[in-house]
């Protein structure tokens, strides 16, 4: 006989059989009104009223009853990387579960506003939270970096290599272990798209690269119209400030064209 069923038939011979039945059936409110010793031992049975405690209630994934009807909640910031690298582990192990916690909360709300199709209270919520979530693992995965290379030499994470898709694309391949060896392992390799091929995707790749050169040749000339657009509204401006912020812009080329100039007529001293 288990030790858990002892301690619920001594209850039962001490408080006695009628009594132990009605506990069973105890509300919230009488259970709150009893000491901490009778509590201390239904709990040690596993013995629980049929209302939860207060601890136990699903509401804890619904937001505060008060903020239901409003349409905008006073919320803070995201969680910091330099504000999370002074804490300690347990710290930071506690505000993970809080974090996590709070996240379900939202998203219990989120869907049950759409449901009632009533508006959301400030949706941005839950991206500070992913953001805090995010900077949290990042100060973790550091925090184990720095103890693996002090330990072993190695960062601890798994290795990873470039490789091309199945669309001629470079992208991260993480390298996982594997019972048989490549040269073996049939599956893997009919699996794996390491390599590429095709009338189509090489047709794919060059409209690929004119996208991205005509993308950075626009970005490039969006820079330089600004650029000479200041020169001819200000032309007494500061040129460092604007090498500073334009550095792929040839200002000094920019200064000689008829464009830069603008219509002004130069004050000569007599």
């Amino acid at each position: 006989m288990s030790a858990t069923l002892i301690k619920c038939f001594n209850l039962a011979k001490a408080v006695g059989t009628g009594a132990f039945r009605n506990a069973l059936a105890t509300s919230h409110s009488q259970v709150a009104a009893w000491s901490p010793a009778t509590v201390g031992s239904l709990l040690k049975c596993g013995i629980h009223s049929n209302v939860p405690l207060q601890n136990e209630k699903l509401m804890e994934f619904f937001d505060d009853p008060k903020h239901w009807s409003e349409t905008e909640v006073k919320v803070g910031r995201a969680w910091r990387t330099d504000e999370l690298r002074i804490k300690s582990n347990k710290e930071l192990h506690q505000l993970w579960y809080i974090l996590l916690k709070e996240r379900n909360m939202l998203f219990t709300m989120e869907h049950e506003c759409n449901d009632k199709m009533e508006v959301f209270p400030n949706p941005e919520r839950i991206d500070k939270i992913k953001i805090s979530m995010e900077n949290l693992e990042t100060v973790v995965r550091e925090r184990n970096k720095a103890y693996h290379l002090l330990e072993t030499g190695e960062t601890g994470e798994r290795p990873q290599k470039q490789i091309h898709n199945a669309f001629g694309l470079r992208c991260n391949y993480k390298t996982i272990e594997h019972v048989l060896p490549p040269f073996m392992n049939t599956k893997w390799i009919k699996a794996q798209h390491n390599t590429y091929g095709g009338r189509a995707v090489h047709k794919f790749l060059l409209h690929y690269r004119e996208k991205l050169y005509n993308v950075k040749r626009k970005a490039k000339n969006r820079s330089r119209n600004e650029v000479m657009m200041t020169l001819r509204r200000n032309p007494n401006i500061d040129l460092q400030m604007l090498k500073r912020k334009y550095p792929d812009v040839d200002i000094d080329k920019l200064l000689s064209q008829d464009k830069t100039r603008g219509h002004y007529v130069t004050k000569v001293d007599a």
